[in-house]
Order: structure tokens, then C-alpha cells, then sequence
């Protein structure tokens, strides 16, 4: 059961990705006719009044100790603050520079994330997921400095990466209370965070997007930012914070093909070469999710003879392994006891 759950909480990761993935070439069309910062209100208001609508199917199902309460309200504030100033810096690196350009930026979002939840939250990161992130990470390098431009350190590229920061700090916010509604979350996300962005759009005098516009961004955010993070929500609380933005590099790719589709911009041979990196990337990160490292103590009885006398010995201790999280049972192996200093010292004597 346990296994499955994992199963099912990577599948929501990578569709959380998916859905993310949608928003940069989508945007990149609509900044066309819509600035940044009403760009970035917009997607996050169509977050929450599409994730809110479904709140109404659901809000009575729902336990009240699973609903937001005083103590979540330091890390619901930090996430409100953070989701106002993501999107508005990735709104303007978009609109500075290329779709795919800003899709493959998007990737130190899994670095910030996991250097933060080490760091801050002192969230486990396994030697398994750091070669995962050096893959990915290699993978993002290799697409970036593609000749025909796909990474230059422009103004639009500071931008993006500001917003990949700041998600990696309010991926971790959301860590902390992603055991609560993942409804009210979203929903808060949505309201407040783009609320506070929309009074910035007016307080420095953007011009009014028109009605249809609106609509279009308000599905757009409903779909790339709203569902994407429920089920991110959702992913986090099996997964946590690091491992659930690990998963999150399939969302370039995607977002660059799209961008191929839609803005006309070109795949190439360096896009496959870093395909293949971050699929070994992505493997590591599957392979550390399935499997659970831990520490136990057992007792095993040894019995031997020699000189001609049968000795009895009674073990017990600790060791640390690795097996895949669905085994109920398994074996491990242990060094030589009979010449080990443990059992001359039982002896007093050399064997």
C-alpha cells in the first residue's frame, strides 16, 4: 500500500509538471497584448476561483482538523508574499526573452528547492537525489548554451531565475502545511497572491487588459497554475518538498516542445543530447522515491566449534540498508564474525 501511494504521488508530480509546463508558451502569445504584472494576477485569480469552484463539491467532505488554522499563518504568509513575486519576475523574463529560453530556466526551481529544504527545513536529501540534480542540473547547461541562443544571461534570464528562487523558498512554505486542505491552500494562493499582484498592476499604472484576454489567462491560470499546484499539494505530502520539485524537470522539456509547436521556435540535436541527461536524471530521482534507507537492530545466534568445544553467540546491533519500500522481508549480509575482533575479544584470545 505504502508503495502505491508513492506509485500514485510520483504520477501527480509529473502531472503537476505537465500542466505547469503549459503556462510559458501560452503566456509568452498572450504577453503580446497583456503586461507582466496583470499577466502574473490573472493566472494566479483563475488558480483560485477554478480551484475554489471545485471547493464547493468538496468543502463538505472535508475534516475540520485538515483546514487551515492560526499556526499555519507564518508559512501561508510567506507563500502568499513569494506567489505575488514568482509570477510578475517570470512574466517579465518571458516577455524579455524566449519561450524556451525561460522553460529551460526553469529548472534551478528544483536546485533552490532542495538547497532550501536542506538548509531552512532540514529535509533529508539523499546522495541518490543530489546525482539526480547534478544530472538535471547538466542536462539544463548543455540546452543552455546551445549556439543559436537559447541561453543568454540577459535581463530576462535574471528575471527568470529570481522567480525559480523565489518558488524554491515557497515550494518549502508549502511543504509545511501541505498536510492541510489542499483546496484552502490553492484557493489562498490564488485570491491573495493574485490579488496583491493585481493591486501592483494598478498601482503602477498598466494598462486594462480587454475582457477577452482576461478569460483567456483566467482558463490559462486555472489549468497551468491551479491544478498544477493541487496536485503538487498533493505530491508534496508523500513525497516532500525536494523530491516533488525534482520532478518538476520534465516540465522544460515539455514546455519547450510546446514552444516549438506554438512560437515556432526550433528543437535541435543539443535538445535531444540533454533529453538523455534528464532522463537519467529523472531515473535517479523514481529510484530514490521507491526506496527506503533506514536503521534497525536485529539479533542473530552464531553457533561454532573449535578445539574441539561449540561456542554459542548471541548478537545484537544496528545496520543501515536500502530496499524498495513494498518488501516486507529481506536480506542483507554481514562481515566474517568469527575473525572479527568482536569475536576474539569474546574470546580473549586470537582464532
Amino acid at each position: 500500500m505504502k508503495s502505491e501511494s508513492r506509485v500514485w504521488a510520483i504520477c501527480l508530480a509529473l502531472l503537476a509538471a505537465v500542466f505547469y509546463a503549459i503556462n510559458t508558451p501560452f503566456s509568452k502569445l498572450l504577453l503580446e497584448y497583456v503586461s507582466p504584472t496583470f499577466m502574473a494576477a490573472f493566472l494566479y485569480i483563475g488558480a483560485g476561483l477554478g480551484v475554489g469552484f471545485m471547493y464547493l463539491f468538496n468543502y463538505k467532505y472535508e475534516e475540520k482538523s485538515d483546514r487551515l488554522s492560526s499556526d499555519d499563518f507564518i508559512y501561508a504568509i510567506g507563500m502568499v508574499v513569494l506567489d505575488i513575486a514568482a509570477p510578475i519576475f517570470l512574466m517579465l523574463g518571458i516577455s524579455l526573452g524566449t519561450a524556451s529560453n525561460a522553460s529551460l530556466l526553469g529548472n534551478f526551481e528544483i536546485v533552490s528547492t532542495t538547497l532550501i529544504a536542506l538548509i531552512l527545513f532540514e529535509e533529508k536529501v539523499s546522495k541518490r537525489l543530489w546525482t539526480a540534480i547534478w544530472f538535471i542540473t547538466f542536462s539544463s547547461i548543455l540546452l543552455s548554451f546551445e549556439g543559436s541562443g537559447s541561453f543568454k544571461f540577459s535581463v530576462g534570464s535574471f528575471f527568470v531565475i529570481l522567480a525559480t528562487c523565489c518558488w524554491g523558498l515557497e515550494n518549502n512554505c508549502t511543504r509545511k502545511i501541505s498536510e492541510k486542505s489542499t483546496y484552502q491552500i490553492v484557493l489562498l494562493k490564488g485570491i491573495f497572491s493574485g490579488g496583491g499582484s493585481l493591486a501592483i498592476a494598478m498601482i503602477i499604472g498598466e494598462e486594462v487588459p480587454a475582457a477577452k484576454y482576461i478569460a483567456l489567462i483566467l482558463l490559462l491560470g486555472f489549468i497551468s497554475y491551479g491544478l498544477s499546484i493541487f496536485l503538487y499539494v498533493r505530491a508534496q505530502r508523500e513525497l516532500g518538498a525536494a523530491k516533488t520539485s525534482a520532478y518538476y524537470a520534465v516540465a522544460p522539456f515539455v514546455g519547450t516542445f510546446l514552444s516549438f509547436l506554438i512560437n515556432g521556435e526550433k528543437l535541435n540535436n543539443m535538445y535531444y543530447a540533454g533529453l538523455l541527461f534528464m532522463i537519467i536524471g529523472t531515473a535517479f530521482v523514481v529510484y530514490d522515491t521507491l526506496i527506503k534507507q533506514h536503521l534497525h537492530s536485529h539479533t542473530h545466534t552464531i553457533v561454532h566449534t573449535h578445539d574441539g568445544v561449540t561456542h554459542k553467540h548471541i548478537i545484537t546491533h544496528l545496520h543501515e540498508h536500502s530496499h524498495f519500500i513494498n518488501e516486507e522481508t529481506h536480506n542483507h549480509n554481514h562481515a566474517d564474525f568469527l575473525f572479527s575482533n568482536e569475536h576474539i575479544a569474546a574470546h580473549k584470545y586470537k582464532v
